[in-house]
């Protein structure tokens, strides 16, 4: 009879153990899903703005003769970033698209010409509405990375994401024009 009741436990604390390396598995492949489909909702406006900057660029060169090295880092962050699928890699490329884009802004109103081409405002117009959507989905894929980068190394799932190889993921940062609302930083 012991040995019956032995087997029953074995058996028993085998069944509990793969059950729970289960759900830990499947806790980190829905983490990792919804850090999949925030991106992918955002991707989609990312690429729209990748897609306005060779208009923006074109548009601007006729004005902004003095600032090639900005308008060519715009180009090749698009480039870059249209031939990249890591979303890893994308989301540091729109970060440092976001700063090249503020910085391109900022420096074009420097040229009143180019303020009053009708192409350009609308261009202008066009990416800030782009930057609106991104804002308005940069909070999900934020939270969904946050909680993924959280759940990859919460014990006991650190040692399974460490076996399947896991790795943190980046967030979509705030532009410093964002952080500032009627000159209050936050």
């Amino acid at each position: 009879m012991n040995q019956i009741v032995a087997i029953v436990i074995a058996v028993f604390l085998i069944v509990a153990i793969v059950a729970f390396f289960i759900s830990l598995y499947n806790k980190l492949v829905m983490l990792k899903f919804n850090v999949e489909k925030a991106y992918g909702n955002i991707d989609v406006i990312l690429k729209q703005r990748a897609d306005e900057i060779p208009n923006l660029v074109n548009v601007a060169k006729q004005f902004m003769a003095h600032e090639k090295d900005l308008l060519t880092k715009l180009t090749e962050l698009r480039t870059s970033y249209n031939n990249t699928n890591d979303s890893d890699r994308k989301t540091e490329l729109a970060n440092e698209t976001s700063k090249a884009l503020s910085s391109f802004f900022a420096v074009s109103e420097n040229y009143p010409g180019l303020l009053s081409n009708n192409n350009f405002l609308e261009l202008q117009k066009r990416v800030s509405g782009m930057e609106d959507k991104i804002a308005d989905r940069r909070e999900f894929f934020n939270d969904s990375v946050n909680l993924y980068n959280i759940g990859i190394h919460e014990f006991p799932n650190v040692i399974l994401a460490k076996m399947l190889g896991y790795k943190d993921k980046t967030l979509l940062d705030v532009s410093n024009q964002e952080k500032h609302y009627e000159g209050v930083q936050f």
